[in-house]
């Protein structure tokens, strides 16, 4: 499971150190793709499939809301791996995206992994910190107890 926050730098060329704790849980091959709040997801291969499955089940021919939930995430998708150093390349489109220039941090979501500028991460950070007591709150109104 992928937990946990870890600060990294992003190299000239666009390489980033994936985690020792996340390797073993993305394994060889992981996806990195958009993600919500202008992050990158990346998941393992078989969450990738997972998610992709529920994509392709979605009818993206006659609907525009389903094609345009498709082409966020599966039209900026990537296949990722590690080179000897345990980095990866992201992709220039999707590290303008997240804005990543320099320094990122990687947060564990259970089944997948999220990458954010640390700068847009601490601000975003802060903000939940501050309304967490309200979060937790609207979240077991929805079912979901602490």
């Amino acid at each position: 499971m992928l937990k946990g926050e870890y600060s990294h730098n992003i190299d000239a060329k666009g390489r980033l150190i994936i985690p020792a704790k996340f390797r073993d849980d993305l394994g060889e091959n992981f996806v990195i793709t958009k993600g919500m709040e202008h992050c990158l997801y990346i998941y393992p291969e078989n969450e990738w499939n997972n998610f992709e499955e529920k994509l392709n089940a979605l009818p993206t021919t006659t609907d525009k809301t389903a094609r345009s939930l498709a082409h966020f995430f599966q039209g900026s998708a990537t296949d990722g791996d590690l080179d000897k150093q345990g980095r990866t390349l992201i992709p220039s489109t999707l590290r303008e995206f997240a804005n990543l220039d320099k320094e990122v941090v990687f947060i564990g979501m259970g089944k997948r992994a999220e990458i954010w500028d640390k700068a847009r991460w601490v601000e975003k950070n802060a903000e939940v910190e501050e309304n967490i007591e309200d979060i937790a709150s609207d979240m077991e109104a929805r079912g979901f107890s602490l």
